[in-house]
């Protein structure tokens, strides 16, 4: 067993876990078996049309689609509409913003604390609503975590709000969700669920319990990432995916990720990527600037990937490219000259770049944007 088995660790999961093909179309039951009959749906422009799947009984208002990488004003607008329809069940149903975006909307339509209150861990008063969480990708994990985050409009910052509050009552992985996300949104979330795994099995605050969770991850994505790409109707694979991404999920809460996110955050907010993109781009370059510190860790997780675990950063970067994943920054619209910019702002998101297992100074980022691009 390693040396973190005796640190104190607190590891929160949903009350209920419902995973298989159809699980959605019972999400109107548990809420009408729970007394809930009054329904605000938080979704993206993609599962607005999703709604009649969960067959929802009582008052149900859809709110105004939830845009990638919310703001303060995306959540205003949703908290507005929870306010006058006064919800007793949110369900988030989409990818991560929109998970996050219920997190928040359960814990401050009814409350007078506001989004600047509750940054931070463990601040959050009171929670207004029951919480449903049903994943419509496999990347972010966010339906397993009491973690949202939120994009500060002024700063382009990623704000943290932390709290056992905003766990899901219920969390739903149904595949059939995510048969039509296309092969290039399966391979990127797909890696940002790798990711979030990766990231907490090399963390300097890695835990026995956790590096459990990371283990099984990275092997489900090692085996059905390629197939769930390949086949966007392969069941399997994809709940295969799913469950990966749900093991990333549990792994953010007590450990979380490192510098591969906090690398990847400013290619999310000043670049516009998708946020599985922006972690598939990172990921091997961190990978490989980690594993002279983590070098047995680092050879398990890429034997778990199918890879030559002498491999490095040839053998990361190449399973990224046969997932058909763009790795340049400049064929992503990038331009150099902001480069190091983005380098002084990931290095300071400290509440991540503490966590990894090597140093980083800000010439080391700067590096690593420059080789990725």
């Amino acid at each position: 067993m390693g040396a973190g088995i005796a640190r104190a660790i607190q590891l929160h999961q949903p009350r209920q876990l419902d995973i298989g093909t159809g699980a959605a179309t019972r999400v109107g039951d548990w809420a009408k078996a729970a007394g809930l009959t009054r329904t605000l749906v938080i979704v993206s422009g993609q599962t607005a049309q999703m709604v009649p799947l969960l067959r929802l009984t009582g008052e149900v208002k859809i709110a105004r689609p939830t845009p990638p990488e919310p703001d303060e004003t995306a959540l205003d607008d949703a908290l507005a509409v929870a306010r006058a329809f006064r919800p007793d069940l949110v369900i988030g149903l989409g990818g991560g913003s929109v998970m996050d975006v219920a997190k928040l909307v359960a814990v401050l339509w009814d409350s007078e604390q506001t989004l600047a209150d509750v940054v931070g861990p463990n601040k959050v008063a009171r929670k207004g609503a029951a919480l449903v969480q049903i994943a419509t990708t496999a990347g972010t994990g966010s339906e397993a975590g009491i973690r949202a985050l939120i994009t500060n409009t002024a700063t382009r910052a990623k704000m943290a709000v932390e709290s056992p509050l905003m766990l899901a009552d219920l969390a739903v992985l149904d595949p059939a969700l995510t048969f039509s996300v296309p092969a290039a949104v399966t391979a990127a979330t797909g890696v940002d669920a790798m990711a979030h795994c990766v990231e907490a099995f090399t963390n300097i605050r890695a835990h026995d319990l956790i590096d459990g969770y990371a283990r099984l991850g990275i092997g489900l994505v090692g085996r059905y990432l390629r197939r769930a790409v390949a086949d966007g109707q392969d069941a399997e694979a994809r709940t295969g995916m799913m469950l990966a991404s749900y093991y990333g999920g549990l792994c953010l809460g007590p450990v979380n990720t490192a510098a591969g996110h906090a690398l990847a955050y400013p290619l999310g907010t000043r670049l516009g990527l998708a946020h599985g993109l922006a972690n598939a781009i990172i990921f091997p370059h961190v990978l490989a600037f980690n594993a002279s510190v983590r070098h047995e860790k680092t050879g398990e997780i890429l034997r778990a990937l199918g890879l030559d675990d002498k491999g490095g950063f040839d053998a990361a970067y190449g399973f990224c490219r046969s997932l058909g994943i763009e790795m340049h920054l400049s064929n992503h619209g990038a331009d150099q000259g902001q480069l190091e910019d983005w380098a002084a702002e990931a290095h300071g998101i400290r509440r991540l770049m503490d966590n990894n297992p090597r140093d980083m100074s800000v010439t080391e980022v700067a590096a690593i944007y420059h080789a990725a691009f």
